[in-house]
C-alpha cells in the first residue's frame, strides 16, 4: 500500500508506543503521548479525519488499537448500522468494526498479541495502520449511504463495493 514512511526495520522495542511514535513523528501526523503506555494519532484520510487510540498491556503482552471515523451515528440510524457493521465484518481477515457508544461512531478495532516475542518491529505497525485506515476508506461510503443516502445497508454495501475505473 505504501502509506506509511518506515525509517527503521528489524529493529525491535519492547513497547510497541515507543516505535509507534518514532512511526507517527516521520510521517508527521499530529500524536498525543499520555504516558508510557498509551498514544493518540490524528490522520487525514481521503474521506476524514481518524483518530486513534493505541494502548500498550505489557502484563498481557497486547497491543491494542482502535481508529475513530469522524461522523456522528443518531440514536435512529444505530440499527441499520448495526446490521451494516454486521455485514462488514463478514468481509473483514484481520480487525472488525464497532460502534464505539461512547462517541456514537464507527470505529475499527484490532489487539496484536506480542507475549513471547522480542518485541514489535516496524513493518507490523506499517502493516496495522495501513490495514486499518484501508478498511476504514473502503467502508466508510456504505456508512455515508446508510446514515444519509437513505440506502438498506445491503444497498450501502453493494454502493460502496463497486470498482470504480479511471477518473472523472
Amino acid at each position: 500500500m505504501g502509506l506509511l514512511r518506515v525509517e527503521s526495520t528489524q529493529t525491535r522495542h519492547n513497547n510497541p508506543i515507543d516505535m509507534l511514535e518514532e512511526l507517527v513523528s516521520v510521517n508527521e501526523w499530529r500524536h498525543e503521548r499520555s504516558g508510557d503506555e498509551e498514544m493518540v494519532v490524528e490522520f487525514r484520510g481521503q474521506w476524514c479525519e481518524y483518530r486513534m487510540f493505541f494502548v500498550w498491556q505489557e502484563d498481557l503482552g497486547a497491543l491494542y488499537f482502535s481508529c475513530l471515523l469522524d461522523m456522528k451515528i443518531p440514536t435512529g440510524k444505530r440499527p441499520p448500522v448495526a446490521e451494516l457493521l454486521s455485514m462488514i465484518n463478514e468481509r473483514l481477515w484481520l480487525g472488525h468494526f464497532d460502534l464505539c457508544t461512547e462517541e456514537a461512531a464507527p470505529m475499527y478495532r484490532h489487539t496484536v498479541l506480542l507475549r513471547g516475542t522480542n518485541g514489535i518491529v516496524a513493518e507490523q505497525l506499517e502493516d496495522l495502520l495501513e490495514t486499518a485506515i484501508g478498511e476504514c476508506e473502503r467502508f466508510y461510503p456504505a456508512f455515508q449511504f446508510t446514515l444519509w443516502g437513505g440506502k438498506k445497508p445491503q444497498e450501502a454495501m453493494e454502493a460502496a463495493m463497486l470498482e470504480t475505473v479511471g477518473e472523472a
